[in-house]
């Protein structure tokens, strides 16, 4: 059992019996049910009942990312006071107040020029729980100014795998940091409870514990994929961060997506009842991921008494909530979910409410604009919310090289700064900043923020200073007259799914995102005897032997945040490094997974990090061997048979060296998908849409003749895939036809090169599963060899043709071994 510093309060639970007793099934269910604010009004929250709604990542007030301070107000406001409206008839409407729930993940990061703190795992290199308190409190109170009532965090993921690509919402590889961070940053968003004034006040939110449990240790780092341990392994790496948010009085505990030894977490009643609630003692509430609930079998989106018999006491279903409420009433009035466990749930959502003084005996606050901070733009990256995120910066920084002590540089010096992430906030933002993945957005919309080339500009001219700061983000500018280079690479904004490193993947930065070792090549060449000081910007260690061999200095700055003048700080030796490496770096492209205590030789170990005074023997020969295929893939030149699938668009990422493309009679050379594109002649378009998961599909939409593909980069040479022709291989995606093709002629294809290609027709077959539901299609590989297609030169393994308009989602596109039998059928 842990004892939380937030005991029951007989007052609290006395209204709570006297409110529930009033309650009918409908006001029950809808107290259970959290809508997203694109999907849901203020009339309706009233009219279903509803306990809370949320904004997912890029989703803001009028689908404005620039909405004002005032905007989120006004529409908190919105929803409040047509939850807490009880006009009509006696007891039908009951004025509970909604809660509104954000993902302020690293600050107040849907907002724009709110603070932006460095992301988890550079918070864990930093090691300093009494920052992350005041880190917290920050959060706190600029979700406080919007209006909003609750906070999506902390992330207590234990990450065992770098391949995920949620690894930088972990603080670190081991439970150790991440247990005396959790009970800190929950007291930071929710106040002390030994403080009564402090605890839920108007600057303060309810925070929430997340992903219970074992987010972090997937197989291969899959994101929602399966955790593989004993109970030992759970309790005593994955569970460590709850026990001291539980203990500081966390009120909310979000279920991960993921499953525990096959059993997803939205259906684990062991877990999230008889563990969380009965043997840890938890008293408030479960609430559920974004649609994972739909994720359980013999569920979907719209139904799903598995996850609230299980323990889930709020549901987060963001569009489906209205036919989810009507089954939800069904399935309680048939027994199927049994009104005890509803009674449960909502006693656990009012506790959490009457907790955070929203209504009942504790009431202290009334409608969001009446609260102390609300509405305060001022507060909103306030100096001395900045100056704490620019000294969390600083504290984040690992020195991993410093060859013949380079640094510190002096301010006198004349300094060419270069590298894609020199002058870009998003960059160094990371993902869960503004819009979901972190992309789309440029230096414009952080008004309250400082890219690393600006702060190092303004530490070398400033008052009193004699030195230089030279933009040139592909280093062509380079040249001997410089005192140093400061190269600033890494990886480009993703979230969960997206940032995955999949199977026919490594952990080689040079693979990923080889245009950075082309810039260090290039300032080399051009100026052969200026020392190269490397800022690697990332979510993740990776394997960077060839950037640091090429490197004089090489600094792991991970994903800081708004405050890019941190980094200066430490470049130019107002402060010393104090970070230290919360995650093993890998020694080789593969070397995954290594975490501390695993008898791994890394090539630098958990706690490492030089201080500029350190004596730095590192050298620049390291091995730079790569292996030449994905990390979980079988050598796909090799002879026989493989049993695994060819990813090729997963979980809304493209997988491997494939890129979604576009094309038609206005450019058959295509374009690239991204997150949405259209041709310019306008006969094919795709925006991203929610399928088996968050933002997992993409929706294309003919107008005219059209195809949408995958292919490596154009020109490549195509791939011997033999071992999938040997292994019985079908090419399998999910659909949901939304208009069926109004032509005869819809062919699926993979491309030798063309003209090369081997194809057939499968209009009939979309036609048939044109319902507005999700179907699994599956083509036996086969099918295309007869048809032309050489499997030893293969560039292009999947494109959907249309003569004619229609409109498919599709997702989840792999080559799936050992599916089509030794006499497939090619009738489609």
């Amino acid at each position: 059992t842990v004892t939380s510093e937030i005991p029951l309060d007989p007052e609290i639970e006395d209204a709570i019996t006297e409110l529930l007793a009033q309650m009918n099934v409908a006001q029950k269910v809808g107290q259970m049910v959290q809508p997203e604010i694109l999907a849901i009004t203020p009339d309706q929250v009233r009219e279903y009942h509803i306990g809370s709604v949320l904004n997912g990542g890029g989703s803001w007030p009028g689908r404005s990312k620039h909405a004002t301070v005032a905007d989120w107000v006004a529409l908190a406001d919105a929803y409040y006071t047509a939850s807490t409206d009880t006009s009509g008839a006696p007891g039908e409407h009951l004025g509970i107040p909604v809660i509104w729930g954000v993902d302020a993940v690293h600050g107040h990061n849907n907002v724009i020029g709110a603070t932006l703190f460095p992301q988890n795992i550079g918070l864990g290199a930093m090691n300093d729980p009494d920052l992350i308190e005041e880190i917290g409190a920050i959060t706190a109170t600029e979700v406080a100014v919007t209006g909003l009532d609750w906070a999506f965090a902390p992330t207590l993921a234990v990450v065992r795998d770098d391949r995920w690509g949620r690894s930088y919402e972990g603080y670190s590889e081991d439970p150790e940091i991440v247990r005396s961070y959790a009970g800190r940053m929950i007291w930071g968003l929710q106040g002390r409870p030994a403080d009564s004034m402090d605890l839920f006040s108007g600057a303060r939110v309810i925070a929430t514990a997340k992903h219970f449990m074992g987010d972090g240790g997937t197989e291969q780092g899959k994101d929602q994929g399966n955790t593989v341990c004993s109970e030992e392994v759970l309790r005593d790496i994955h569970a460590q961060g709850y026990l001291s948010a539980l203990a500081a009085g966390a009120q909310t505990v979000m279920a991960s997506f993921s499953s525990w030894n096959g059993d997803k977490m939205h259906g684990n009643q062991y877990l999230l009842t008889d563990i969380l609630k009965d043997q840890l003692g938890f008293t408030g509430f479960v609430i559920g991921d974004w649609n994972g609930h739909g994720q359980l079998p013999g569920c979907n989106n719209s139904r799903c008494a598995a996850a609230i018999n299980a323990g889930v006491d709020m549901i987060m279903v963001p569009n489906d909530w209205m036919a989810f409420i009507e089954n939800t009433i069904a399935q309680v009035e048939s027994g199927e979910i049994p009104t005890a466990r509803v009674d449960d749930a909502v006693t656990r959502i009012l506790r959490v409410k009457m907790r955070a003084g929203l209504f009942g005996p504790r009431a202290s606050k009334g409608a969001p604009s009446t609260r102390s901070v609300a509405g305060d733009a001022t507060l909103l990256a306030a100096p001395e919310h900045r100056a704490v995120a620019r000294e969390a910066v600083r504290k984040s920084l690992v020195l991993l090289k410093n060859k013949g002590g380079v640094l510190p540089l002096s301010k006198s010096m004349n300094v060419l700064v270069a590298g894609k992430t020199a002058d870009n906030i998003q960059n160094q933002s990371g993902g869960w900043t503004l819009t979901w993945q972190g992309t789309g957005n440029t230096n414009a919309d952080f008004p309250n923020a400082q890219s690393i080339y600006a702060g190092i500009n303004e530490t070398l001219t400033g008052a009193g200073m004699s030195g230089t700061a030279t933009l040139s983000p592909d280093g062509t500018a380079a040249a001997d007259t410089f005192d140093a280079a400061i190269v600033v690479i890494g990886e480009t904004p993703y979230a969960e799914g997206q940032g995955d490193i999949g199977k026919f993947e490594t952990l080689e930065h040079e693979s990923l995102y080889p245009e950075d070792l082309a810039v260090i090549d290039t300032i080399r060449a051009q100026a052969p005897t200026v020392p190269i000081v490397t800022v690697f910007v990332s979510g993740r260690p990776l394997h960077t032997n060839k950037e640091i061999n090429r490197s004089d200095a090489f600094v792991a700055a991970w994903l800081p945040g708004s405050e890019g003048g941190g980094v200066a700080d430490v470049l130019f030796g107002d402060h010393e490094f104090q970070g230290k490496l919360s995650f093993s770096w890998p020694s080789a492209d593969c070397q995954t997974p290594i975490n501390r205590g695993d008898g791994e030789l890394p090539l630098f170990p958990y706690g490492y990090g030089l201080m500029t005074t350190d004596a730095d023997t590192l050298g620049d020969d390291l091995p730079e061997v790569s292996t030449g295929h994905g990390c979980a893939a079988p050598d796909p030149g090799m002879a026989g048979t493989t049993s695994e699938p060819l990813e090729i668009f997963m979980n809304g990422e493209e997988r491997g060296d494939y890129v979604l493309r576009i094309g038609g009679p206005s450019n058959w050379g295509g374009v690239d998908v991204g997150m949405a594109a259209t041709l310019p002649g306008g006969e094919v378009s795709v925006s991203t849409v929610d399928g088996e998961i968050q933002g997992s599909a993409k929706q294309v939409t003919w107008s005219a003749t059209g195809q949408i593909y995958a292919q490596v980069s154009a020109g490549a040479p195509g791939v011997d895939l033999s071992p999938y022709y040997n292994s019985e291989t079908s090419i399998v995606f999910r659909a949901r036809v939304d208009a069926p093709p109004e032509g005869t002629l819809v062919t699926l294809s993979a491309h030798c090169v063309y003209p090369c290609l081997g194809d057939i027709n499968i209009a009939s077959t979309l036609t048939s599963i044109a319902d507005g539901e999700w179907h699994e299609v599956s083509v036996p590989l086969k099918c295309l060899t007869d048809n032309g297609l050489d499997i030893t030169n293969v560039n292009t393994p999947f494109l959907i043709y249309s003569e004619s308009p229609m409109d498919v989602a599709i997702e989840d596109v792999r080559w799936e071994p050992f599916t089509a039998g030794p006499t497939p059928t090619c009738a489609f």
